[in-house]
């Protein structure tokens, strides 16, 4: 069975480095993030180290987050380039991380922007 056919449910219950394997080949096909949001901006998570803004493959996995304490959000679309241009940089300058695909009980593979960065636009060496 490909990724492409795989429920919510399915995907939700794949390891945290699968997870982010799928977030990184639904971003190439589809060209965008999605991410929470209330009226103060976007949502963060907090490890014991690190604060993170959450990133989701999907619209749908996004809003499956938006309930209890953050109901009154919504999903955000970023598309890829302007993630790539604006938040990689932005999130870097305030220290941020990223929080790829969190499901209910776990938050998922927490990295620096730069490495989500090179998985969706790898550099090309010359």
């Amino acid at each position: 069975m490909s990724n492409k056919s795989k429920t919510l449910k399915q995907v939700t219950e794949m390891t945290p480095e699968a997870r982010y394997d799928y977030l990184v080949e639904q971003v190439k096909e589809h060209k965008t993030l999605w991410s929470l949001q209330d009226l103060d901006g976007c949502v963060m998570l907090t490890t014991e180290e690190e604060d993170c803004i959450p990133m989701w493959p999907t619209e749908e996995a996004a809003a499956s987050w938006a309930v209890d304490d953050w109901a009154d959000c919504q999903t955000l679309a970023i598309p890829v380039d302007e993630w790539l241009e604006r938040w990689v940089p932005g999130m870097q300058d305030d220290d941020l991380f990223v929080a790829v695909f969190p499901v209910q009980d776990d938050l998922g593979v927490v990295i620096p922007p730069y490495e989500l960065e090179e998985r969706l636009a790898p550099k090309k060496r010359h």
